[in-house]
């Protein structure tokens, strides 16, 4: 997984702060910076000689720097033609190519000889446009897509349509990315209501719209508005790759909580009622955990559970409840997720990796 940044120029950040953003960014592991070459709202005025600016720190921090751009961009920048190697002489390397393009040029662009990457509008993308790239012998080595942001409310996508487009891109071998929104940061103007590419996370903090879509399988993610805090930097980067994290309060103190300290298997054999995992029964074994019987309570939806010694052949295993279930002598209740982390359930499938992460 790779993290990115926006920035605006000519927008709502001063050049210092922006720069400031960049390099605070690149510190926390952040290796792309992603900007727009189209809209309207930026000072023209600034624009160009700020972006130059931004683009040349992005660089000398090695930052994939990648661009927005239309068949028009050229002329904003006052470059004399709209070529890959234009652009790439002011320092994008990735180029995200939105309306004005057909097949045709894409598929060209992709058999450069500089080494430029093209990205795809991943939220618009279609299984014929994508045959089609085929058919033209577009080298799909170079190219990966980013789905839309959403300024306006009530307009982001749905999980449904999210998760086809990404699931359609990753079938052709293309790697996506897509964009969560700050909450206690500046937001970007002229609306102010966050550029969330979903719109259940509009309203969602950067963690847990972060650990969402990287539950849902995406390689990239980006914070799109103007200015993020710093705890919400630090807390994107720390998004785990291919994993469901899910944050719980426990209801015990005991040893046995020591068994969350690693990622878990959810098992091939999906069962109704409770996520079963893989390695818990074993890894209980080898950390010699007194499994006896202890808060032997009720399992609402959302209990993080351990079969304790009495139940025999199963002791150790532990469970995450899909359902409400009645209290059980021989099965302990370790802890609880967070209520609004609950949906995340619905992202572990057979096979999924998932960690339970303490609150202390």
């Amino acid at each position: 997984m790779s993290f990115g940044i926006s920035v605006y120029p000519g927008l709502d950040n001063t050049p210092e702060e922006n720069i400031d953003l960049i390099r605070r960014a690149a510190q926390q592991g952040v290796s792309r910076l992603f900007t727009s070459l189209h809209i309207p709202e930026n000072d023209r005025s600034r624009f160009s000689a700020e972006l130059r600016d931004l683009i040349d720190v992005a660089r000398k921090l090695q930052l994939d720097v990648i661009a927005d751009v239309t068949p028009e961009s050229a002329a904003i920048l006052g470059l004399t033609s709209c070529t890959l190697e234009a652009f790439q002489n002011i320092g994008i390397q990735t180029f995200r190519l939105d309306d004005g393009f057909d097949v045709s040029a894409i598929a060209s662009f992709t058999r450069n000889a500089a080494n430029i990457r093209i990205q795809l509008n991943a939220s618009t993308v279609s299984e014929e446009f994508l045959a089609e790239l085929s058919n033209k012998n577009a080298d799909f080595s170079c190219i990966d897509a980013l789905h839309n942001f959403y300024p306006r409310q009530n307009t982001g996508l749905s999980v449904r349509a999210f998760s086809e487009r990404t699931a359609l891109l990753h079938r052709f071998g293309i790697r996506t990315g897509a964009f969560v929104a700050t909450q206690n940061g500046r937001k970007r103007s002229p609306l102010y209501d966050g550029l969330p590419t979903l719109e259940l996370h509009r309203g969602f903090s950067v963690d847990l719209a972060a650990r969402h879509l990287a539950a849902l399988g995406i390689d990239d993610i980006f914070l799109s508005d103007a200015l993020p805090t710093e705890a919400e930097l630090t807390a994107f980067t720390k998004t785990t790759l291919d994993c469901v994290t899910l944050h719980a309060v426990p209801a015990i103190e005991s040893e046995t909580l020591s068994l969350l300290a690693e990622p878990f298997t959810s098992r091939p054999d999906e069962a109704r009622d409770a996520v079963r995992t893989v390695e818990s029964r074993a890894r209980s074994k080898q950390l010699t955990l007194p499994l006896v019987p202890e808060n032997t309570c009720q399992r609402p939806f959302g209990s993080v559970t351990l079969d304790n010694i009495d139940y025999l052949r199963y002791a150790g295993e532990l469970q995450i409840t899909k359902r409400n279930l009645p209290a059980d002598p021989r099965v302990n209740v370790l802890a609880h997720i967070h209520e609004e982390e609950l949906f995340l359930l619905s992202c572990i499938h057979p096979g999924s990796k998932f960690r339970i992460l303490l609150d202390h």
